[in-house]
């Protein structure tokens, strides 16, 4: 992988409309970590089994998931801007009703409805962020993976300090927050073009027949679902308070962005993109197959829960960036369907991993985590050559940005998706 040259330009000096959007990208990614440090509340105050509550994740991602197919369509329709409302306006109510909320069943219901705005923003919002963000594909990236990070490492605090309150806290936290990120986007985001050519629901599931594509994101399910066992099902065996849990997870979620923002190109520019995916992957799995062994020690589930912070940082950044490079449609196609792929993982290992330890032992969740893991690096190796050829366009895209000349692919593909001009 090429090396940026010392006259590249900052990937923190953004135009205002990026900020705008990577504000809400914050608040948005609050919603994942948020919950974290309630469930156990949650689950003692409405009478819930760990696997029912694990459901608030399931809902989520799933439709957030299936969502990823019709961004696509309807931002191509109504363009980004308006689609960036429509799924900040749907958070905001979602989340607020969530709030409200007497049972479990209604929370999982309306975390659905909060799921599906959530689709509509982080589809978007990756694509305008790419079009308007200065500094290339890399740049856009660390912006884009920057906000992810803090808005990981953010949730479980908020969480925590209101959760410790009540457990209807950290929604209504977040209604607030992502109506300041609505206002924002709508004063501070310029109306955008609507594409020439307009996507199709089909498009994302077509993009899947290409090998590159279809590796990495059956790669990505299988980190999913290593990843979300950890996030979604560590909180019921630590037993700890509500604030106590926010600040395992900030912990964890502080290491998730600094390691995504300066770890994960770090090691790019010494191992090459691929052997930065195979290193950390297994490396997680390693760590997973730690929570797995010694769950009932409480130090050591901290310790590694907080540690596979480093590798998801890493994993989010060089993933996303071979995501991009190795599909040959339309970037905002691609993310469309790496999306719906890689949160069904994540949808389902939560709620998987509470019925596993309720029918068998607590161990037995972590330790089918480690092993899709270990899975998804053999699924990896089945497109090497793939990684080779993204490893290669990443260095083209690079020494393109670092020359200060426009990556004409990138702005293409975004304007295609979500009609973005800067």
């Amino acid at each position: 992988m090429s090396q940026p040259s010392a006259g590249a330009q900052s990937p923190f000096k953004q135009p205002k409309a990026v900020w705008a959007v990577a504000f809400a990208c914050v608040v948005s990614f609050m919603g994942i970590g948020l919950v974290d440090p309630i469930l156990p509340a949650i689950s003692a105050d409405l009478h819930a089994s760990p696997s029912q509550v694990t459901l608030l994740f399931t809902s989520y991602l799933v439709v957030t998931a299936v969502a990823m197919l019709v961004t696509g369509f309807v931002s191509s329709r109504i363009g980004a801007k308006r689609t960036l409302i429509a799924g900040l306006v749907l958070i905001v109510v979602f989340s607020a009703l969530a709030g409200t909320s007497g049972s479990i069943s209604g929370i999982i219901g309306f975390r659905a409805g909060w799921g599906l705005g959530n689709a509509l923003f982080i589809a978007t919002s990756l694509a305008v962020i790419v079009a308007s963000a200065s500094g290339g594909l890399g740049g856009a990236i660390i912006a884009y993976e920057s906000a992810l990070g803090l808005g990981i490492a953010v949730g479980p605090l908020l969480g925590g300090l209101l959760g410790d309150i009540s457990w209807r806290g950290p929604f209504y936290g977040v209604a607030v927050l992502m109506a300041i990120a609505l206002i924002a986007t709508i004063t501070l985001v310029k109306p955008q073009p609507k594409p020439a050519r307009k996507t199709s629901i089909a498009d994302p599931i077509k993009a899947l027949r290409h090998r590159g594509l279809l590796v990495m994101s059956l790669t990505a399910l299988c980190y999913n679902w290593g990843f979300f066992t950890v996030l979604g099902y560590a909180p019921f065996p630590m037993h700890l308070s509500a604030m106590r849990l926010g600040l395992v997870f900030t912990g964890w979620g502080l290491l998730v962005a600094v390691f995504a923002v300066f770890g994960a190109p770090w090691l790019q520019r010494r191992l090459g993109l691929a052997r930065t995916l195979y290193f950390n992957l297994a490396l997680f799995a390693v760590d997973v197959l730690v929570i797995a062994i010694f769950v009932n020690s409480q130090a050591t589930l901290i310790v590694a829960v907080i540690v596979a912070g480093v590798f998801i940082g890493v994993n989010n950044t060089v993933t996303t960036q071979a995501v991009m490079m190795v599909a040959p449609v339309e970037r905002p196609v691609a993310s469309a369907a790496y999306g719906f792929v890689r949160f069904i993982g994540g949808g389902l290992a939560p709620f998987a991993a509470g019925k596993m330890a309720e029918h068998a032992n607590i161990h037995v969740p972590f330790a089918v985590g480690a092993a899709a893991i270990a899975l998804g690096i053999g699924v990896l190796a089945v497109g090497h050559r793939d990684l080779a050829r993204a490893e290669r366009n990443q260095a083209e895209v690079d020494a393109e940005a670092a020359g200060g000349q426009a990556d004409a692919e990138v702005t293409e593909a975004a304007e295609a998706g979500s009609g973005s001009g800067s």
